[in-house]
C-alpha cells in the first residue's frame, strides 16, 4: 500500500505514535509518506520505503496568520496525486483530518481518510464550541476513525454523538535494545533513588504535583527528580524547587531524544495528570521495569494495574502517590517484582506488531470497496 500519514513533529503522544507506526509500516514494505511542518523527532536516519514533506503555509499581507489548514489539505493532494497515494492517515482530527478531507475533495474522491483520535483533539480542542462542528464533522466523514483507548472512543461518543465504528487501536512500545550508559552516576550521587518525570509541562501534566510528590518524598528517602520535556509549567515548576530548598536534587533536562537512557536509570515514573487518554510515557517506562505511580484518570487504568505494575491515586493526592513511591523505593523486591510485570505487561499486550496488524486491517478495509470495483471491472473485460 502507498500510504500518507499527516501528524505534528511533536516529542510526545500523537507525533511519536504517527512517526512510529510510519517506520512499522515501511518495514513491512508499504510506502510511507509523512507530512509535518518540521521533521519529526523520532523520524531519524535514512530509511528505505518513508518519505517525509514538510509543510509550509506561506504568509500573505491579506492574513494575520499563515493558513496552515489549507497548506496542508493543498500539500496533501499534491503528494498524493504524484505518488499516488490510497491512504492518508490523519492524526488529530483538526487539522489533519479536515485537511485530508479537502485533499480528498480535491482528488474527486480517490483517497481514503483514516483518521486517529489521541485526546486533546477530542476533550480540548474538539469540545470547544469554535471547533466542535469541524471535529464531528472530520469524524464523520472520515473512511475510518481510530482512538487510542476505549476511554477516549466512549468520551468521543459522549461529546458528538457520531453515528458510526470506531476501532480502539491501543498505543504500543518496542522493547529497549541493547544495554544503556549508566548515568545514576552523575544524576543520583550517594546511591539515591532516581524518580522521573516526562511531558510537555502543560497545565493538563500538573508538573507541581510531581513537585509536591518529590518533596514529600525526599523527605523519607534520598532521591532525585529528573524532569524530562518543557513547556508552558516549567518555570513555575523551577521555581518551586528554588522556593522550598530542592532546586539541586532536580534535574530538569528540557526535551530529550534519548529517552531510553534516562528510563533505565530510572526507579519510579510519576505522572499525576488531569487525565490522559492513554499514556504513551507511562508505557515507555513500564517498558524499562519502571513501576509507575499516575492518577487513576482518562485511559490510564487501561494501562496501568493498581498494585501489579504500578499504582493509581486519585487526581490531585499527592500524599498518596508519595506513599506508593516511597513503598516502592525502601522495598526493593517489591520494586523488581512490580517492574518485571510492568515490562511484561508492556511488551506483550502493548507490542508493536499486533498493534500495526490492527492498522493494516483498517486500511485494507476502506480500501475493499475500490479494489472490489477494479476486481469486477477487470473480469468483465
Amino acid at each position: 500500500m502507498r500510504i500518507g500519514i499527516s501528524c505534528y513533529s511533536t516529542f510526545g503522544g500523537s507525533g511519536v505514535v504517527a512517526t512510529e507506526v510510519g517506520k512499522a509500516l515501511a518495514a513491512r514494505g508499504h510506502e510511507v509518506h509523512l507530512l509535518s511542518p518540521a521533521i519529526p523527532p523520532r523520524l531519524v536516519g535514512f530509511e528505505d520505503q518513508i518519505f517525509f514533506h514538510e509543510v509550509t503555509a506561506s504568509t500573505y499581507p491579506l492574513f494575520e496568520a499563515a493558513p496552515y489548514s489549507i497548506a496542508l489539505a493543498s500539500k496533501m493532494a499534491d503528494v498524493a496525486a504524484h505518488h499516488g497515494l490510497e491512504i492518508m492517515h490523519a492524526h488529530y482530527a483538526i487539522p489533519h483530518a479536515s485537511a485530508a478531507l479537502l485533499a480528498r475533495m480535491a482528488l474527486e474522491g480517490k483517497l481514503k481518510v483514516v483518521t486517529t483520535l489521541h485526546g486533546t483533539d477530542i476533550t480540548v480542542v474538539g469540545s470547544d464550541p469554535s471547533y466542535l462542528s469541524m471535529v464531528r464533522l472530520a469524524i464523520r466523514e472520515s473512511d475510518a476513525v481510530t482512538s487510542v483507548s476505549q476511554y477516549l472512543k466512549d468520551e468521543t461518543y459522549r461529546t458528538f454523538q457520531v453515528p458510526r465504528e470506531i476501532d480502539v487501536i491501543p498505543n504500543f512500545v518496542a522493547a529497549p535494545t541493547g544495554p544503556a550508559p549508566d548515568c545514576r552516576k552523575w544524576l543520583a550521587p550517594c546511591s539515591a533513588s532516581i524518580l522521573t518525570h516526562i511531558s510537555n509541562f502543560r497545565p493538563v501534566k500538573r508538573v507541581l504535583d510531581v513537585m509536591r510528590t518529590f518533596e514529600l518524598v525526599r523527605r523519607e528517602h534520598p532521591a532525585r527528580l529528573v524532569m524530562v520535556g518543557d513547556g508552558p509549567d516549567r518555570t513555575e515548576a523551577e521555581a518551586y524547587a528554588r522556593d522550598h530548598g530542592f532546586e539541586h536534587e532536580v534535574r530538569f533536562t528540557g526535551k530529550q531524544l534519548d529517552i531510553d537512557t534516562v528510563l533505565a536509570c530510572s526507579d519510579v515514573f510519576l505522572l499525576p495528570s488531569a487525565t490522559e487518554s492513554f499514556g504513551l510515557a507511562a508505557l515507555e517506562a513500564m517498558a524499562h521495569q519502571v513501576p509507575v505511580v499516575a492518577t487513576r484518570v482518562g485511559g490510564l487504568p487501561e494501562v496501568i494495574r493498581h498494585g501489579v505494575d504500578g499504582y493509581l491515586e486519585p487526581l490531585g493526592d499527592v500524599e498518596a502517590m508519595a506513599r506508593d513511591v516511597i513503598a516502592l523505593l525502601r522495598d526493593c523486591p517489591l520494586r523488581k517484582r512490580m517492574g518485571q510485570a510492568a515490562q511484561q505487561r508492556a511488551l506483550t499486550t502493548f507490542e508493536e506488531g499486533p498493534v500495526i496488524d490492527l492498522y493494516e486491517s483498517v486500511y485494507e478495509r476502506v480500501l475493499a470497496p475500490a479494489k472490489s470495483i477494479v476486481d469486477l471491472g477487470a473480469g468483465t473485460s
